[in-house]
């Protein structure tokens, strides 16, 4: 009994070393990404131009990761993050090269981005796999509850830093903070973490495994109602974000500082809920908490901004509803870990990588039609009417009001019905 425990403190603590390492490497990451888009920015004044950027990211993660999570299944963990690594760091060392150069493009910045999309596309699924191999299971909760933590914490510091950091020493000085961080990271994984082989993967055809992921799927309805749900929910809360910024830089009480101030309590919601999740007891029923948790975050948050005219009410709408996001990601991660084999990880959660986030720019893009080509024409042309003006003012803005309405209204229906067709599957964690 004292050999199993000490192996599983050795485990977590490789966890660990894993965790906070590839959390400095990814901060560094996003802040050479927000600066490249304010230094785009500068060079064309096209707001759809910076958003390119992280379309090209994007792009490969969306249509690519059913075949990546059958490669990493097949391929050491260890080697592929590594070779990522080098590649996604070579691809930021190539834009200072340029940059000193003064032969840095917009194309270039596209195409690079599109091969770093790629790496992050193929490393992704095997670092779930990773996570896995060396997290004991009675800490899966408790890791899933610090991943959330570093990541809301490099949401927060990832603007201001950038923004700091472009400012006193430019593209130069953030591209060499990045490299920096990717050097830590790289040390660590190379040299301090051992990663558990996995030798029942079957050597077949990428076609083949991928096609297994989807059969997995499709004989765990579970698993896969889920992630549909989470689909959905990432259509809402994509909407929302693309809507925001219409619904408070309008605002006579609004303006881009209190954007800022808004999209920040989103971060620090989300570390709140992390350091809760950490050290809350299993739940007794993880599906459970998953859809009544998105109930409660998107029957709240869209319906408190639709109706209200205060930042104050704004940024308590924001906590409101990122502060269960945590939770939900960790009683999800929970159940997919211990509800799929781990020999077939990689692919499944490559899986799901397609169907759950393919929502997310389609989201973005209909949350900005919806707004500008819907909603505020249609508060311009009824606006007067005396309820629609009480519900959600007059002037520019209120269309994004009235979008903040639907939002609220189309997610709580999707928690509503996945929740009812979520009742009848039962989840026995072991």
């Amino acid at each position: 009994m004292k050999f199993i425990k000490k192996n599983e403190s050795a485990g977590f603590g490789d966890f660990l070393v894993l965790w906070s390492t590839q959390s400095i490497s990814l901060l560094g990451s996003s802040i050479t990404g927000f600066a490249l888009t304010l230094w785009l920015y500068e060079k064309t004044g096209s707001s759809l131009g910076t958003a390119a950027l992280a379309i090209c990211s994007y792009a490969p993660y969306v249509l690519l990761s059913i075949f990546a999570g059958a490669l990493t299944d097949r391929f050491d963990k260890k080697k592929t993050m590594l070779v990522c690594d080098v590649c996604a760091v070579m691809c930021t060392i190539t834009v200072l090269v340029l940059f000193r150069t003064n032969r840095l493009m917009v194309w270039h910045l596209y195409v690079l981005n599109v091969i770093s999309g790629l790496m992050n596309t193929v490393q992704q699924p095997a670092s779930e796999v990773a996570m896995t191999l060396i997290i004991p299971e009675k800490y899966y909760q408790k890791a899933s509850g610090l991943r959330s933590f570093s990541g809301s914490l490099i949401s927060i510091l990832n603007p201001l830093l950038a923004t700091a950091l472009y400012s006193f020493a430019g593209l130069n000085g953030v591209i060499a903070v990045d490299i920096g961080s990717f050097a830590v990271a790289f040390t660590a994984l190379l040299f301090f973490i051992r990663i558990p082989e996995n030798k029942s993967v079957k050597e077949e055809s990428v076609l083949n495994l991928a096609k297994e992921g989807l059969v997995f799927l499709k004989e765990n309805p579970m698993i896969l109602t889920l992630i549909l749900f989470m689909a959905g929910v990432n259509l809402v809360a994509s909407a929302f974000d693309a809507a925001l910024p219409g619904y408070v830089l309008p605002n006579p009480k609004g303006g881009s500082s209190v954007l800022g101030i808004v999209t920040s309590c989103a971060g620090i919601a989300m570390i709140m809920g992390s350091l809760l999740v950490s050290v809350l007891p299993k739940p007794r029923d993880r599906v459970k908490v998953i859809y009544l948790t998105m109930l409660f975050s998107l029957g709240t948050e869209n319906f408190l901004l639709a109706f209200s005219r205060e930042p104050v009410l704004w940024c308590i709408g924001q906590i409101i509803g990122w502060f269960p996001v945590p939770v939900m990601n960790a009683n999800l991660d929970v159940i997919l870990r211990t509800a799929i084999p781990v020999e077939l990880q990689g692919r499944v959660y490559a899986c799901r990588n397609t169907l759950q986030f393919f929502t997310i720019p389609i989201g973005l893009f209909l949350g900005g039609f919806m707004v500008d080509h819907v909603c505020e024409p249609f508060m311009g042309a009824y606006g007067g009417l005396s309820i629609l003006k009480t519900l959600f003012g007059t002037g520019k803005g209120s269309g994004a009001a009235l979008m903040m309405l639907v939002l609220g209204v189309s997610g709580s229906f999707i928690c509503i019905i996945t929740g009812r067709k979520l009742k009848k599957y039962k989840y026995n964690e072991k």
